[in-house]
């Protein structure tokens, strides 16, 4: 029952996790900081690009899971050339090293959207105060960035 299970499987299941859980944490941010920017622009329509600005920012974790899972596809083969064939160690190894981006930017969106809620509530009092907001929801960013590094250092290294 379970001999379609391989390295190449298990390598696309990795690299399916990071897209999915990346871009599914990236969707609720940028939904959640959506809700929060709407009220705001019922009240003042004339802030729209500072919440635009806010709301793009949850976005990008799930850009991380994408190149992620690029760096995979890249890694068997499937982009271009002929696929290569993946051992079973090969493959465990690449969907654990698909893990650290695929989970800190899924929980990392959405903590970020929190912070950046919190700035459209700053910015419709004191819209001087924008850079607070972003620099703010960068630092939640930091932490997506090292999961990406550690997830593509760890692709890169694999050997099949």
């Amino acid at each position: 029952m379970l001999e379609f299970i391989n390295g190449t499987v298990l390598s696309l299941f990795g690299a399916f996790l990071a897209v999915g859980l990346a871009g599914v944490g990236s969707a609720i941010g940028v939904g959640m900081v959506g809700e929060a920017g709407t009220g705001l622009l019922t009240e003042d329509p004339d802030k729209f690009s500072l919440v635009l600005i806010l709301q793009i920012i949850p976005g990008t974790q799930g850009l991380y899971g994408f190149v992620a899972f690029f760096f995979v596809l890249n890694k068997l083969g499937l982009l271009g050339g002929a696929p290569v064939d993946v051992s079973l160690q090969a493959g465990i190894s690449l969907l654990v090293a698909c893990l650290p981006v695929a989970l800190v930017c899924w929980l990392s969106a959405i903590s970020q959207a929190r912070v950046c809620a919190a700035g459209i509530s700053l910015i419709s009092k004191r819209p001087e105060h924008m850079f607070k907001s972003v620099l703010m929801a960068i630092v939640v960013e930091f932490y997506a960035i090292l999961s990406l590094l550690a997830s593509l250092l760890m692709i890169s290294n694999i050997a099949l």
